[in-house]
Formats: C-alpha cells, sequence, structure tokens
C-alpha cells in the first residue's frame, strides 16, 4: 500500500535562498524564478509527475499534457512562495476574497471554538487573511513539523508568533488533542487538513473522483471528542495576487457513536470527500497531493497510468 511521505526539495540552502531572493528583491522577481525552478521539478520530479498526470486525467475527463503537468507544479510552486509574503506581510501583498464569513462568525460566536477542516487545495496560510477580520479570536494550526523541517525553520524565524500557535501534530494523538482542546476551550479557531493519509493510520476508503481512496478518520475522531462546530474552509489560489478563501458548515458537533461507529465514519468522510471533490472539479490546478493518491499507480510509466484511469473512469 502506497502512502504520502514528503520529500522536501531543495535542502536549507535552496530555501534560504528562495526566501533572501524573495523579501529582498520582491514578489515580481520571485515569481519569475518560479518558471525555472518549477521546470527543474518537472523534469526531475518523475513520481510527482506521473501522480499529477492520473489525478488531472480524473478531475479533467480528457488527456492529460505536459503544459497541464507543468502548470499544476507551477501553480504549487507559486503558493509555496506566497506563504513567505504571508507570513512575512500578512495579506498586503495580495487580493484575498472572502465567501462563507458570516456562517464562521456564527459559530465563533457560539462561544464554543470552531474546528476549521481543510484540505491541501490552495494555500492553508490564506487563513492568516482571518486575523484582519477577527483580530480578536486566535488561531491555532495543526502541522507536522517533522515532514519539511527546512521549509518550517525558515517561515518560523518569519514569523515567531504564528511559529508558537502551531500545533506540532508529530508529537502524537494525546498532546495535539490536548493542545486543540485549549485552544477551542479558549473560544479560538483549531484548524487542520483531513485529506492526506499516513503510514500506520486508519483510512476509510470512500468514493474520490470515480474511484474509492483513502481518507484518514483521525481528524474525524478528534472533532467527535472536540464536539464543537466544524468549518470547511479552502484558500483557493486564483492566479496573479488573487486568492479566494472559502468556509462552508459542515456540522454543529461531530458524533460517531460506539454502536454504529464503522457507518458513522463512512458517512463523514464520504460527505468531506464529496466536498473536496467539488472545489477539486472547480479548481483542479489547486489540488496538491502529489503522489499515488488511488494507490494505483505502482511501477508503471507516466502514460501507462493515466490510460488506466482512463479505462477505470470510462473517459
Amino acid at each position: 500500500m502506497s502512502h504520502w511521505q514528503q520529500r522536501e526539495g531543495g535542502g536549507w540552502f535552496a530555501i534560504w535562498l528562495i526566501r533572501t531572493i524573495a523579501l529582498r528583491l520582491g514578489r515580481p522577481v520571485a515569481r519569475a524564478l518560479l518558471y525555472p525552478i518549477a521546470l527543474y521539478f518537472f523534469v526531475r520530479r518523475r513520481d510527482e509527475r506521473a501522480a499529477s498526470r492520473v489525478f488531472l486525467s480524473r478531475v479533467l475527463g480528457r488527456a492529460v499534457t505536459g503544459r497541464d503537468v507543468f502548470r499544476h507544479i507551477h501553480m504549487f510552486a507559486a503558493t509555496l512562495l506566497d506563504r513567505l509574503f504571508f507570513l512575512a506581510r500578512g495579506e498586503r501583498d495580495f487580493r484575498v476574497e472572502v465567501e462563507g464569513l458570516a456562517e464562521l462568525d456564527r459559530c465563533i460566536d457560539a462561544g464554543k471554538g470552531v474546528l476549521l477542516i481543510g484540505s491541501h487545495q490552495g494555500s492553508f496560510e490564506a487563513l492568516r487573511a482571518l486575523g484582519a477580520r477577527r483580530p480578536d479570536v486566535p488561531l491555532r494550526v495543526v502541522l507536522d513539523k517533522q515532514k519539511t523541517p527546512a521549509l518550517t525553520a525558515v517561515l518560523e524565524a518569519l514569523a515567531p508568533d504564528v511559529g508558537a500557535a502551531v500545533i506540532d501534530a508529530s508529537l502524537g494523538g494525546t498532546s495535539v488533542a490536548l493542545a486543540m482542546a485549549e485552544g477551542a476551550a479558549a473560544g479560538g479557531m483549531v484548524a487542520l487538513l483531513a485529506d492526506r493519509g499516513h503510514r500506520s493510520e486508519a483510512t476509510r476508503q470512500v468514493p474520490f473522483l470515480g474511484k474509492p481512496a483513502p481518507f484518514p478518520v483521525g481528524p474525524w475522531l478528534l472533532a467527535s471528542a472536540l464536539r464543537i462546530p466544524v468549518v470547511l474552509c479552502m484558500g483557493i489560489y486564483l492566479g496573479g495576487n488573487r486568492y479566494r478563501l472559502i468556509f462552508e458548515a459542515f456540522s454543529d458537533g461531530i458524533e460517531v457513536p460506539r454502536a454504529t461507529r464503522e457507518a458513522a465514519l463512512d458517512d463523514i468522510v464520504s460527505r468531506y470527500a464529496s466536498r473536496v471533490e467539488h472545489y477539486a472539479r472547480v479548481y483542479p490546478f489547486n489540488w496538491f497531493n502529489f503522489y499515488d493518491f488511488w494507490q494505483e499507480m505502482g511501477p508503471a510509466d507516466e502514460p501507462a497510468a493515466a490510460a488506466r484511469v482512463h479505462r477505470h473512469s470510462g473517459a
């Protein structure tokens, strides 16, 4: 069975260099440099390239070109670069549209805290734009700092206060659950991503873009323990300096009864996956899970993997 395993590209020096260029020369210069950087990864990262081709074949419903795959990789690189600017300068370099803020405000004003659940679509860092709209509500984000240590160190150096608010998922379930409960008890927002399973993590197979795919159950078990409102959030990248921050009510409180645990989890995860699929279809080049998501690729070359997707989906 294949799982997501992050390969941090470039290492400490490359990330430091990009950060220095970006903050000293500005975003336009840094964005111009993204084209050769994205081309390098397009050429060198065969597995990620193949995964992109399989996903795009499913979501676009047509044959995928090299131009499509390059665009996908370049969009990912652009959102990574923008993380630097969101942390260093807030949203002043960006135009951030917000949808569903009234729904989020309703949940916040209930006073129980709010669990924001997203996916690897667009930029989760766009959530920082909430600071200007609800400065009275603290935000804590659950991230695994051990997966990308060089990038994490650079980002935390840019914004130490933001780094201090991160809940490190690598510390283990109990520590993470306690930190999340503390954030919610203070009436704050706690945010995490729920579309990527790790090795030895429990998952459920649910329909996604025409074929069952594994989604982790851990986020939903945490949600059931917290018993607070759940709001889906997506920081969609629209190109240029534009982002769309979308909030969508999901539940006033997740319940997973012991007697019907399996069925309840299937229902919850399926509902979540259907919303992720919706946004993937609307914004296909914002999906950034560059690995064998459906666990079907094996050692085959890219064209064969994509052809297999077309056979399975009837495209």
